[in-house]
């Protein structure tokens, strides 16, 4: 076999790249259509007028998943990947039916928290690295990223629309039959996964959490969806007062912003793959995102300034949120990929958590700029720590068989 036949994407990976992303792209359309109307649908529900309430329907989902990713990613390397994740997939379909299925606003967390429940990023993307050879992972990885970003506008865009036609117990509906249809391809489409070691749990955690390279970059996962949630506690405000722009036509700077951003970021992971220079595209992501968030808080200052952040914050983004699961694997043992990913989308669900809270509190009581401020000391941080971390080197193993 010669080596450019090496070095493209087996039929096998490019299904596999393929397949997941639908399974993570059915999941978050609907969890992405329930933001932009729920706290309109809220005022419709006994205690519904509650921002406190709304807040915790809200944020529940996130919260449940922090909880239990490490579970379900040790579980997904002691009873495979496929059993827990279609094990998460069940459950998430059954709360997003009981949210449908709610007449207050209890109900709908209740709801919300069984959602959560089925943290299965972890697990999913443990069997993204299973099915890929490491030269093609960042590939794959970027391929989940992309979904989810092309969801996210999608539903910025369709919501609205899917609110006037069935309302929210018809999104929360359409949101469970679309985790049943993830079922059916997670069985059906998705190859099946190789055997890979397997060893207590506590031992992979072990040397999990003791792992130098990998708290580098939890904390990187942290940080960059701790600033995502903090943007977007003062962005939609800023393009009401500062852009001039109606909340339902948002989608106009959201749309553009992410598709551009699409354009930029995948010539970049082909150079940092390709090249070998990952360490300086991770690190000039990172420096573009201390650049963002310092123009946010200094240069925005009409429609077009705060659209232009927009795109350049989501090519850092869709940078950054490709290439980090990519080197968790590789990084990690091949025993414990599943602990590892499932403390890196623990981190992940904290940061989203706390970038809501740590950014309200902010800009309630010092304003828009201190929270543009701490993503600029935050984004330094995670330079520093970027600087002086070791990228680990790709391996030409065949598909299937585990790093060493």
């Amino acid at each position: 076999m010669t080596s450019a036949t090496t070095d493209r994407m087996s039929r096998q990976e490019k299904r596999a790249g393929i397949s997941l992303a639908a399974v993570f792209a059915l999941r978050m359309l609907g969890l992405f259509l329930i933001l932009p109307v729920f706290a309109i649908y809220a005022r419709t529900l006994p205690s519904g007028n509650d921002m406190a309430l709304v807040g915790v329907a809200l944020g529940a989902y996130g919260l449940t998943q922090a909880c239990l990713q490490i579970a379900y990613g040790a579980a997904s390397d002691r009873f495979g990947r496929k059993p827990v994740i279609v094990f998460g997939l069940l459950l998430f379909a059954a709360g997003s039916f009981v949210a449908a299925a709610a007449g207050d606003i209890y109900l709908v967390i209740a709801g919300r928290v069984l959602q959560g429940a089925g943290a299965i990023s972890a697990a999913v993307t443990a069997l993204a690295a299973d099915l890929t050879r490491e030269q093609h992972l960042t590939k794959v990885m970027a391929m989940i990223g992309s979904s989810i970003g092309l969801m996210f506008a999608v539903s910025m865009v369709g919501a609205p629309l899917f609110y006037t036609l069935v309302g929210m117990p018809g999104i929360f509906m359409m949101t469970g039959l679309l985790a049943l249809l993830a079922i059916f391809v997670v069985l059906r489409v998705v190859p099946a996964a190789p055997a890979v070691p397997r060893q207590p749990t506590w031992q992979s955690f072990v040397e999990v959490l003791g792992h130098r390279q990998l708290l580098r970059l939890n904390f990187g996962v942290f940080a960059l969806h701790l600033m995502l949630t903090a943007m977007w506690v003062l962005l939609p405000g800023e393009l009401i007062h500062i852009g001039g722009l109606p909340v339902a036509e948002h989608w106009k700077v959201y749309l553009p912003a992410l598709l551009l951003s699409f354009v930029v970021m995948v010539p970049a992971i082909i150079f940092a793959e390709r090249r070998g220079h990952m360490k300086l595209i991770f690190n000039a992501a990172i420096v573009l995102l201390l650049i963002v968030q310092a123009g946010f808080g200094l240069f925005a200052g009409g429609l077009y300034a705060l659209a232009f952040w927009l795109m350049l914050f989501f090519v850092a983004f869709n940078i950054l949120e490709a290439a980090q699961p990519s080197l968790i694997s590789r990084i990690a043992p091949a025993h414990a990929k599943g602990a590892a990913l499932g403390v890196y989308n623990t981190t992940q669900a904290l940061g989203l958590f706390l970038g809501g809270v740590v950014g309200g509190l902010l800009a309630k009581y010092a304003g828009a700029g201190a929270v543009w401020l701490a993503g600029v000391l935050l984004a330094l941080l995670w330079l520093l720590l970027g600087l002086t971390m070791s990228m680990p080197s790709l391996s030409r193993r065949p598909i299937g068989q585990a790093a060493a």
